[in-house]
């Protein structure tokens, strides 16, 4: 009976039938590590200040691939001082086929970004210990909930109603 019921789906809308997400690439597109005031950083005492960023670009490649680029910064500072700074540019271009346009910026802002989080993670992970710092763990993310939010922002600048299920 679901099966019927799913392929009665099908045939209603033919194009969310022959919808396509695919991973194609995930790469590093730009790293950098900065400790401007070592080594004496680490004779300084004091509770260090940490200030994460995110940055997201999305650019068409081709007809439904895309690149997806997510940038985390970690700033910390240690008694108004840059202890380190640590960027990560992680990219990955991914393939998203049939899809209607609202979808298709949905899954591109908020499953692109959490397939490319863990690797940013890590790379920022291991670029703060091989500094000479201790180990930082970026937090999960809720990407979901950011694209949520810039929803909200977007329409409340314009007056338009949400998309369904968005609120």
């Amino acid at each position: 009976m679901a099966d019927q019921a799913a392929n009665g789906a099908a045939a209603a809308d033919p194009a969310a039938a022959n919808a396509q997400f695919n991973l194609q690439k995930i790469y590093i597109k730009d790293a950098s590590f900065e400790a401007p005031n070592a080594p004496a950083v680490f004779q300084e005492e004091g509770q260090p200040q940490l200030q994460l960023n995110l940055a997201q670009k999305v650019q068409g490649l081709a007809d439904g691939v895309f690149e997806v680029v997510l940038t985390v910064t970690l700033t910390c500072t240690l008694n108004g001082k840059t202890a380190y700074l640590a960027e990560v540019a992680q990219g990955g271009i991914f393939g998203v086929f049939g899809f209607d346009q609202r979808n298709t910026e949905a899954i591109l802002a908020t499953y692109c970004p959490n397939v490319l989080f863990p690797y940013a993670r890590q790379a920022v992970s291991e670029m703060v210990v091989n500094g000479g710092f201790p180990p930082y763990y970026l937090q999960p993310i809720n990407f979901e909930q950011l694209y949520a939010e810039q929803l909200r922002r977007r329409t409340a600048g314009t007056g338009e109603a949400l998309p369904a299920g968005t609120a």
